[in-house]
C-alpha cells in the first residue's frame, strides 16, 4: 500500500480542513515493526473507556471509529515497512447525518512513534514532518571515549555505528618513560579519530554521497579535534558542531533539536536554489518549461532532468458531457469549481476529473526522473505558483 509523496502531500491538506463537532476524530499512528496485535489490544482499551464519553453523538461516533479502524487493521497480516498512519472519525459538516470515514497512509519514511489521539482534529504533525524534510544528513556525536554515528532522513534516526576509544583502556604506563607513553597515547587517539573519519567516509560512499551534510556533536574538544584533523573525504560538507551531553543515541537527538534552525534553513536553500535556476533558464530561453502541455511533451521526449511540481497545484484533467447535445469534452482546468456552462447554454455534467499533476509525478518515476516539490509557504515557491502554473521542469537538453 506504498503512497506516492505527492498524494500524502494532497491527503494532508484534505485532512487539515477537517473538524469535528466534538472531540471525536481519531488519530493512530504504529510505528514500523510494531504488532498490530498490540495496536488492536490498545484500540480495544480506548474503546471500553469511550463508553464512558457523556456526549452521546460524540460517544457514538467514536466508538464507530475505533471499531472501524480495528475492523481495517484486521485486514493486515503485520505492519507495513515504514509503519501506518489512520485516520477516523465523522467527517460530516452536517449535524443530523454521521459519515464515519477512514483514511490510511503508509508514510514514506520509518514511523518511530506510536500515537492514540482523540480531539476535534486529526493529529498530522508526526506525517508533516515526514513530508517536510526528505534529505539525508549524517550524524555523530563524539568525547574522546566513544562515537555514534547516524543519519537523519525525514524525522527519522537511524544509530549506524558505534566506536570505542582504545586511548586510555589498553595503553598503559607501566615502565615507559612519559614521552614515549604519550606518543603511545596520542598514536591511539589519532587511531580512534581515524576509525570515526573512515566510518563516516565509508557511509557517504554507500549511499554515493548524495547525504546533504555532516552533523557533528558531542559533550567536550574532541569534537573540534575531530574536525581540525582533516581526516574527511573532501566532498563532505560538515554543516554545523553542537555541544550535547551524550555520546549515544540519546546524543544523536540531541543534535537533531539543536540543528532544526540550520535543517530548516537547508530545504530553503535548497528550494531557492532550484527556483532560481528555473527562472533564469526560462528567461533566457533555455533549459527550462513550465505549464501542464509543455512539461508532459518534455517528459515523453526524455528530455527533463527535474519535474517541479507546487503542493498547492489544483489541475485536473475534467470530462464534460453536455445533456442537451449528448456531447463530451475535456478542459484541463485549475482551481475548486467544475461545473461550468458551455456553449450549447446548458449545465454541464461532469463525467470524471483526474490530477494531471498525479500524471506528471508516475511519468517522471516511471523514467527515474527526479520530482522536487515546492512549498507555497515561501516567496519562490508563491513565484512559481502564480508565474509558472505550478507545474515546471528543468531539461537535460532541448
Amino acid at each position: 500500500m506504498a503512497t506516492s509523496d505527492y498524494s500524502i502531500i494532497k491527503e494532508i491538506k484534505r485532512l487539515r480542513t477537517i473538524r469535528g463537532s466534538g472531540t471525536e476524530l481519531i488519530s493512530v499512528y504504529v510505528p514500523a515493526g510494531f504488532q498490530l496485535s498490540e495496536e488492536t489490544n490498545k484500540l480495544r482499551e480506548e474503546y471500553s473507556q469511550s463508553s464512558n464519553i457523556k456526549s452521546k453523538s460524540t460517544r457514538t461516533n467514536v466508538l464507530a471509529a475505533i471499531d472501524k479502524i480495528i475492523q481495517y487493521l484486521r485486514l493486515f497480516r503485520q505492519t507495513p515497512k515504514n509503519g501506518l498512519v489512520v485516520f477516523c472519525g465523522n467527517i460530516s459538516s452536517n449535524p443530523s447525518r454521521t459519515e464515519i470515514e477512514l483514511f490510511s497512509i503508509e508514510p514514506p519514511s520509518p514511523l518511530n512513534v506510536n500515537i492514540y489521539r482523540c480531539d476535534s482534529t486529526f493529529m498530522l504533525e508526526p506525517l508533516e514532518m515526514i513530508m517536510d524534510n526528505r534529505d539525508s544528513y549524517c550524524l555523530v556525536v563524539m568525547d574522546g571515549r566513544e562515537a555514534t554515528i547516524g543519519m537523519l532522513k525525514g524525522a527519522h534516526i537511524q544509530t549506524l555505528r558505534k566506536l570505542n576509544s582504545t586511548a586510555h583502556a589498553k595503553v598503559r604506563k607501566g615502565g615507559q618513560s612519559a614521552r614515549r607513553y604519550e606518543r603511545a597515547i596520542e598514536e591511539s587517539i589519532n587511531d580512534y579519530v581515524k576509525r570515526v573519519s573512515e566510518s563516516i567516509n565509508d557511509i557517504f560512499m554507500q549511499n554515493s554521497f548524495k547525504i546533504k551534510g555532516l552533523l557533528v556533536g558531542g559533550p567536550g574538544p574532541a569534537k573540534e579535534g575531530f574536525i581540525k584533523g582533516n581526516t574527511l573525504n573532501y566532498q563532505i560538507k560538515i554543516l554545523g558542531t553542537y555541544d550535547t551531553g551524550y555520546t549515544d543515541e540519546f546524543g544523536l537527538h540531541e543534535i537533531v533539536e539543536k540543528a532544526a534552525e540550520l535543517l530548516k534553513e537547508e530545504e530553503a536553500a535548497k528550494e531557492r536554489k532550484i527556483i532560481e535556476k528555473f527562472i533564469s533558464e526560462r528567461v533566457r530561453g533555455g533549459l527550462a518549461v513550465f505549464g501542464y502541455e509543455e512539461t508532459k511533451k518534455a517528459l515523453e521526449s526524455k528530455k527533463v532532468e527535474t519535474l517541479i511540481i507546487s503542493d498547492e497545484i489544483q489541475l485536473h484533467r475534467v470530462t464534460y458531457k453536455c445533456p442537451s447535445e449528448n456531447l463530451t469534452f475535456e478542459k484541463i482546468e485549475t482551481g475548486e469549481e467544475r461545473q461550468q456552462k458551455h456553449e450549447c447554454g446548458a449545465n454541464l455534467t461532469i463525467v470524471k476529473a483526474e490530477d494531471v499533476a498525479e500524471e506528471l509525478i508516475d511519468l517522471a518515476e516511471s523514467m527515474s526522473v527526479s520530482v522536487f516539490f515546492v512549498s507555497s509557504d515561501s516567496s519562490y515557491g508563491k513565484e512559481f505558483l502564480m508565474g509558472f502554473k505550478g507545474i515546471g521542469a528543468l531539461l537535460r537538453y532541448k
